[in-house]
């Protein structure tokens, strides 16, 4: 039977070489995401000083790579900018969730490229991880708004074969404590079993308040990460 969890081992080069393809740069067996949609960049497992010299040029002199959860190490002349332990949590299988109307919260809508100027301020405000102009492009995000002011949003990012990571998952501190996570994610948790893919998403390991939710909602570690960012030489 094959392993549908292999996937996860490599989400971004996964991601990039299979669904978001039409969103990749390359340059030999390097690759990364064109600018503005997202800064993660994936080498091979075995990956050699060539290939990071091609990383480097695909990305230019000085410039970020975020490595995301890659094991593999840059050559000592690539400077460190972030080291941050984490883990990756995956949905069980089935399409149960604790909000058994999820599918149908009409309090959550979907949000387009004209929100883009919005849900950058609410990122800012919530600050939870990287989400630039046109991260909007890696999939579905929701939204959750008061007075009509959008207070509440997470989205789709990484799709490696067979799963879809829910990620974004951030509300402003004005709106906290009132259900607008639990309900955004089990909103997408019910879009994306219903094309029969699997829900995964990854946390930092500091994050004790969203592991707890993510847990309550059904989802399990599947494996601890380190989360790494490199600037090129």
């Amino acid at each position: 039977m094959v392993d549908r969890d292999v996937a996860l081992d490599d989400p971004v080069g996964e991601s990039l070489g299979g669904h978001h393809a039409h969103l990749a740069r390359r340059l030999g067996r390097a690759a990364t995401y064109l600018p503005g949609v997202a800064t993660f960049s994936s080498v091979s497992p075995d990956a050699d000083s060539a290939e990071w010299a091609d990383l480097a040029r695909l990305l230019g002199r000085g410039e970020f790579a975020d490595m995301f959860s890659c094991p593999v190490i840059p050559p000592s002349d690539w400077e460190t900018v972030f080291v941050l332990e984490g883990r990756q949590m995956i949905w069980p299988g089935s399409s149960r969730t604790d909000h058994p109307r999820a599918g149908l919260d009409t309090s959550v809508v979907e949000l387009g490229a004209g929100n883009v100027p919005e849900m950058l301020d609410l990122i800012a405000k919530a600050q939870p991880g990287p989400f630039w102009p046109r991260t909007i492009e890696l999939g579905t995000y929701l939204g959750i708004r008061e007075k009509g002011t959008l207070v509440a949003m997470a989205g789709e990012r990484l799709r490696p074969p067979g799963w879809t990571e829910i990620s974004a998952v951030s509300t402003t501190p004005e709106a906290r404590g009132r259900g607008h996570a639990a309900r955004l994610v089990s909103a997408l948790v019910a879009r994306i079993v219903s094309r029969n893919e699997r829900p995964f998403l990854h946390v930092a390991e500091a994050n004790t308040g969203a592991i707890a939710l993510y847990e309550r909602l059904g989802f399990r570690t599947r494996k601890q990460v380190t989360f790494r960012g490199f600037r090129t030489p």
